[in-house]
């Protein structure tokens, strides 16, 4: 790709005024998700002002500034040409395929990326992030649904024909310039916009339906519309809890790792999705209903090593077994969490020395250090003892299969279909996709090992 140039627009500032633009759209088109905005920015301000030491730790991990704009959104595609220009387009905003998430093992027809950025500084600038399905039609296990699904996709054309041309001007200049990207921010939100107009008949609708409502969603409309859109807050069993009072139905339980001290990893809540007038393709009256938009809500905590990950699982999977083997019901399954988690540790401390999480390591202050004393050898471990550096949380900028798909199951019917069950296919994804995807694991020891790095070379230049 060509150099940009000081006359391109940073794709950090197109990311983020694409985010606004993003949001004030559904915003308008589900009128709930305003109500959603203004309970977790009275929470967050709540939380604050009752912990002042989180106010301290997310300052000095730069994370104070972004949390009122981090937000991730959903959507779901349907074919491989729209997942391949679904990366070229999101790349002229800085966002870059991030993990593969398998979400057949949960009953959903369905892998998936995150597109976000990658680096500090662009994440500090905007953490927005667009978790994008791919549906896999092979696990349509009716052929005549699955041949239906197939013909109403190769139709659509979900990008405006405009927004290529810039998509195209983007890569071969290395840049858009001011009026291109304001161009391109309009242009590239047609793409999410809601359709009240079915592409398929009433009949043909139902058949979709009946094999899984994803594919409905996915294969019978003119467009990938925005499925939801995800606020951050620092409380999350506050914002359960108060939802109602807000005009809002939540689901049953918050997916994901259950309460703790130090949170980890990421938990996530949602209101029920709204029922929608719609019109199939043999009608011209609203008399249709569809299911598919929600608004959810997140509580990220730390990123796990990848042995904090094989402990995550194990325990998700033991809480998942106990919860089947007492019946089922959310109280249980909350319980049935809280006492498997009891074997993971709940201090920054001691998953800092287990290795079962990232943090970013920064010099404190009062740190110095003698002349000839400090060694370059030193350890993260070493550093910390001679108190020299701090450590502070890592955040988890990615998700989880088993919670994404827990949050559709709970959003769609709650009918699993266990059918769905198939192996992983990632080299597929990343066929239809055109690139292979980031290793999330490796990104967070990348910057763990830089900022200790940088503490190092710090520590060094004040000892000579």
């Amino acid at each position: 790709m060509p150099q940009a140039t000081q006359s391109h627009v940073s794709p950090d500032d197109i990311r983020l005024q694409f985010s606004q633009a993003m949001s004030d759209m559904y915003k308008l088109e589900v009128p709930l998700y305003g109500n959603l905005l203004e309970l977790v920015n009275a929470t967050n301000a709540q939380v604050l002002a009752r912990r002042p030491e989180l106010v301290e730790q997310l300052s000095d991990a730069e994370d104070l500034s972004r949390l009122s704009v981090e937000r991730h959104g959903a959507i779901r595609l349907g074919a491989a040409a729209e997942m391949r220009m679904m990366r070229r387009m999101l790349a002229v905003m800085g966002m870059f395929p991030v993990g593969y998430y398998d979400l057949s093992v949960a009953g959903v027809p369905v892998h998936a990326t995150a597109f976000r950025p990658i680096s500090d500084r662009a994440l500090a600038a905007c953490p927005f992030r667009l978790f994008t399905s791919l549906l896999r039609h092979e696990l349509i296990d009716d052929e005549q649904a699955r041949t239906l699904a197939s013909a109403l996709l190769a139709k659509r054309e979900i990008f405006t024909d405009r927004v290529k041309v810039l998509i195209g001007k983007f890569e071969d200049q290395g840049g858009l310039c001011s009026g291109d990207a304001d161009e391109f921010i309009e242009q590239a939100l047609h793409t999410f916009r809601w359709h009240t107009q079915s592409t398929a008949t009433y009949d043909q609708y139902n058949l979709l339906n009946k094999q899984h409502r994803l594919v409905a969603d996915i294969a019978a409309f003119k467009g990938p519309h925005i499925n939801h859109l995800t606020p951050r807050t620092l409380d999350i069993d506050q914002v359960q809890r108060s939802m109602t009072a807000y005009g809002i139905e939540p689901k049953a339980f918050i997916e994901g790792p259950p309460k703790r001290r130090c949170a980890i990893l990421l938990r996530q809540t949602s209101f029920k999705a709204l029922e929608e007038a719609i019109a199939f393709a043999d009608q011209n009256n609203m008399h249709g209903r569809h299911t598919a938009r929600f608004g959810e809500i997140e509580q990220r905590g730390i990123a796990l090593t990848r042995k904090g990950r094989e402990l995550y699982d194990l325990l998700l999977t033991q809480a998942r077994g106990s919860h089947a083997a007492a019946g089922g019901g959310s109280d249980s399954y909350v319980e049935c969490l809280e006492r498997a988690f009891r074997e993971f540790p709940d201090d920054y401390a001691a998953l800092r020395s287990q290795r079962l999480a990232h943090f970013r390591y920064r010099v404190l202050e009062e740190a110095q250090p003698l002349p000839g004393e400090f060694n370059t050898g030193w350890t993260a471990d070493s550093l910390v003892a001679k108190g020299y550096v701090a450590f502070d949380p890592l955040v988890y900028e990615d998700f989880l299969p088993v919670s994404a798909a827990g949050i559709f199951q709970s959003n769609l019917g709650d009918v699993v279909h266990s059918d769905y069950r198939a192996p992983a296919n990632q080299r597929a994804f990343e066929d239809a996709l055109g690139a292979t995807v980031h290793d999330e694991c490796s990104l967070y020891a990348d910057v763990e090992a830089r900022s200790l790095e940088h503490c190092i070379e710090r520590l060094s230049a004040m000892a000579r």
